[in-house]
């Protein structure tokens, strides 16, 4: 069995096998590029350690998942946007963190390019905005109204569209 070691940005090392390096496309390429190096780390410096725990947590869950190939992936995207609420009893348990956290998290699948998991996160942001005024939503996130009581009214007119949706 291989294996990969990953150094977050405050220079925690983690050992980890290959198959579950391989969930983030930018490991799996990484590792296809460079070769075998279990000895070299490969640098995150855009993740912490207790964000990428978090990460290889839910790769590693995840890791005997078939990957989508590029025509899968594009049209499995188109039905995923369409639906919020499917998500699995495991993955649920697991984004239930704190806002911080979970952005962190989707920063995180971005940059390693893990689908499944921004997808988790988005769809997670998604069902707590749903059914929220833009009042409720700005003090979830603590959101400061920069605008005046007439830019707001502009922009209520000019989006009539989306409020009946």
């Amino acid at each position: 069995m291989a294996f990969v070691k990953l150094t977050s940005s405050d220079q925690q090392e983690f050992r980890i096998e290959r198959s579950v390096a391989e969930r983030s496309v930018l490991l799996k390429n990484m590792i296809e590029d460079v070769g075998e190096t279990d000895d070299l780390p490969i640098p995150l410096p855009n993740v912490t350690a207790a964000i990428l725990k978090k990460v290889l947590e839910y790769c590693e869950h995840h890791k005997t998942d078939p990957l989508p190939s590029m025509d899968e992936d594009k049209e499995a995207s188109e039905a995923t946007k369409r639906q919020t609420d499917d998500i699995d009893e495991w993955d649920a348990g697991f984004i239930k963190v704190d806002n911080d956290v979970l952005f962190e998290i989707i920063l995180a699948a971005n940059y390693l390019d893990i689908k499944a998991l921004l997808d988790l996160g988005c769809k997670t942001v998604a069902n707590m905005l749903k059914g929220k005024s833009a009042e409720q939503i700005r003090e979830m996130f603590n959101i400061e109204n920069d605008f005046t009581p007439e830019e707001e009214e502009q922009i209520r007119r000019e989006n009539e569209w989306a409020a009946d949706a």
